[in-house]
């Protein structure tokens, strides 16, 4: 009986110790950014490896911004988040080494625990009515493109790889021109429907939700005039950026997705969870 008795006992601690184990990443470095915007476009993601991809065991996430690092996290989107304005300007490299045998809702929960333990992330959550836009097909069908890109491929390190402004590897970049009526151009290689919606609901600020029924990865471009009032301007991007008036401004971006994407944007009403953080530091605790 003793002996039962201790055997229990010893599963029992390997059980909470693997637990335990589940909850943290094994290793993790988190360092803020070198300043990228010089080099043309901003990264949007996503993060290298983890579960599902070809490297489960490590994630390699380079020019994060801090709302990223949250999205990711908690499994929301944009809009979702309310917190202090630096959660857009402040952007980091994360390297983390995942548990063998971790599953996503395992590693969602390290992120957690990552940003709580060296950002001191203290959190809420509230339930918000939106206004939404619906992305539906459009009337003449989609033209978004099949990507090519094999996903049993290993993903190089680091943001997509560019050439010519062509994407030679899976990811999305959005680079903004400047000046009156300023101009956007999207460019994005093996991604899913949630990946185009994340970056209109950026652009629109407010939700947008995925009603197409599409479920591949592809790679589309799209070209449009973007509205920068409301937005804070990164480092070295003029303020005349935010000026209006020019003539042949483009097409708005509702009229480039239907046009470029063969989706369209409908308006609608629903209500999301809402991430309110109430406290965070923009310096990481030592490595």
């Amino acid at each position: 009986m003793i002996a039962r008795r201790i055997f229990v006992f010893a599963i029992a601690i390997i059980l909470m110790r693997t637990a335990v184990l589940a909850q943290t990443f094994e290793v993790a470095s988190v360092k803020p950014s070198t300043p990228g915007w010089e080099k043309g476009g901003v990264y949007f993601g996503p993060a290298r490896g983890g579960p599902g991809t070809p490297d489960p065991v490590q994630i390699t996430w380079t020019y994060a911004r801090f709302r990223d690092l949250l999205m990711t996290a908690y499994d929301v989107k944009t809009y979702q988040l309310v917190g202090p304005a630096w959660l857009d300007t402040e952007r980091y490299d994360v390297v983390a080494k995942v548990p063998a045998g971790a599953t996503k809702a395992q590693v969602r929960v390290m992120w957690q625990n990552l940003l709580a333990e060296r950002f001191g992330v203290k959190l809420h959550h509230e339930p918000k009515e939106f206004q939404v836009e619906e992305l539906v097909i459009a009337k003449g069908g989609s033209k978004l493109k099949e990507t090519a890109w094999d996903p049993a491929r290993p993903l190089p390190p680091g943001p997509p790889q560019r050439k010519d402004g062509e994407l030679l590897s899976p990811g999305a970049v959005l680079t903004i021109f400047p000046g009156p009526n300023a101009k956007a151009h999207m460019v994005a290689k093996a991604q899913p429907v949630s990946k185009l919606t994340d970056m209109l609901g950026n652009d629109l600020r407010r939700p947008v939700l995925d009603k197409t029924g599409l479920t591949g990865f592809y790679d589309f471009i799209l070209d449009y005039t973007i509205d920068l009032s409301g937005f804070p301007l990164p480092p070295g991007v003029p303020e005349p950026a935010r000026d209006a008036g020019a003539s042949d401004p483009g097409p708005d971006l509702a009229a480039a997705v239907e046009k470029e994407l063969g989706l369209r944007l409908v308006p609608g009403k629903a209500k999301l969870d809402v991430v309110v953080v109430d406290k965070a530091e923009k310096v990481p605790t030592d490595n």
